[in-house]
């Protein structure tokens, strides 16, 4: 390349990043919602609050945005994916379920991470700034205030799935969290456990407290008394199960069945048994939640609730491009669908062992 070519291409200018509409509330003074009120032209607007959005419109040369202009010319819809789920096993089902409904419907899916730290509501705004049409969020961003709320604002279709608790204006996809872990825990009673360990999930999580609920319910049920003791806390980590299992296993009366509220804890339970000489399921019975790939990648395989992790993440993907096709996105804040859940037993899960009292060593009179 000659010297002159090089400064010439060099002198060029830098291309500016496109303004959007979290540019454009800024300036004007307003939520992204009354801007995206303005530039559909609805008439709940007062005239002064158009005039200061079409003047931010105008000095920052704003498009609206390309997800409602290429949604109105049936061009292919995008949806979002954002996530931060510690669980790899939990969150490659759901993208893989996401996929596979986004390349039947033909679709497109942003998937879109957040990082560890990073301002959650600048997270969603930087999403819907890139031009989608509907969001899908998975634990743990299904129940973040900040997301949620950058979400309405922007009147974004959402969905957010395995949830236990309704959010006003999203759709909601989950199962019966509190019956599912009812019934596990019924299962191990009827096993002959009776002391029986549980690690609870992410405390800020509405499935946690279901699950823990469900716990509750089947121990009362069968009037076994709740004992605190037995109950360890965790974060739906493997990380965190390893903690809460040697919690549990250093208590001086152990448990004889560890029922985790998701499979990373759940192995990483299996792995302190084992690491302290336990065999599982003839010393301790471990139980686990949701039947992701991890349960029956380890020894023994997991019994564990099957959540149909990929079937709610395609039903996802599936209910916001049926809405949005059929201009019905008013709606979407309506929807409630619960799926069916179901006890898989594996090799992890046996009787509590019955075993003679100790008795004193013999002594040697040789």
């Amino acid at each position: 390349m000659s010297e002159s070519e090089r400064k010439r291409r060099s002198s060029k200018p830098r291309q500016a990043k496109a303004p959007t509409i979290v540019d454009v509330a800024a300036l004007a003074g307003v939520s992204m919602m009354t801007v995206s009120r303005v530039i559909n032209s609805e008439q709940k607007v007062r005239q002064s609050t158009r005039d200061a959005v079409n003047a931010a419109i105008a000095k920052l040369n704003y498009a609206p945005n390309r997800a409602a202009r290429s949604l109105a010319g049936a061009s292919q819809l995008r949806l979002g994916l954002l996530y931060s789920n510690p669980s790899e096993a939990f969150l490659s089902a759901f993208v893989v379920g996401s996929l596979e409904e986004a390349g039947r419907s033909d679709v497109q899916i942003i998937v879109q991470k957040v990082e560890d730290g990073e301002d959650l509501g600048l997270a969603a705004k930087r999403m819907v700034a890139g031009g989608i049409h509907g969001v899908i969020l998975p634990p743990p961003l299904n129940e973040a205030n900040e997301v949620l709320r950058v979400l309405r604002q922007t009147d974004t279709p959402t969905v957010a799935v395995t949830t236990a608790v309704p959010h006003e204006g999203i759709a909601t996809i989950m199962i019966d969290d509190r019956s599912a872990a009812r019934e596990m825990t019924a299962h191990l009673i009827e096993l002959g456990h009776r002391r029986i360990g549980f690690i609870v999930g992410h405390p800020e999580l509405s499935a946690s407290g279901a699950r823990l609920e469900g716990y509750r319910e089947a121990l009362a049920e069968a009037s076994i008394p709740f004992d605190e003791a037995l109950v360890a806390q965790g974060y739906f980590t493997y990380r965190s199960g390893l903690d809460a299992a040697e919690e549990l296993l250093s208590l001086e009366d152990q448990p004889s069945a560890i029922f985790a509220s998701n499979d990373d804890m759940a192995a990483a339970t299996v792995a302190i048994a084992h690491r302290r000489g336990l065999d599982v399921p003839g010393d301790l019975t471990v139980c686990g939640f949701d039947d992701v790939a991890l349960a029956t990648t380890i020894w023994p395989e997991l019994t564990t609730i099957q959540q149909p992790i990929m079937e709610m993440s395609r039903r996802a993907v599936e209910l916001l491009v049926t809405l949005l096709r059929n201009d019905r996105k008013d709606q979407i804040g309506d929807l409630r669908i619960e799926v069916d859940y179901k006890l898989v037993r594996r090799q992890s899960d046996a009787a509590p062992r019955r075993r003679p009292a100790m008795r004193p060593p013999v002594p040697s009179w040789g």
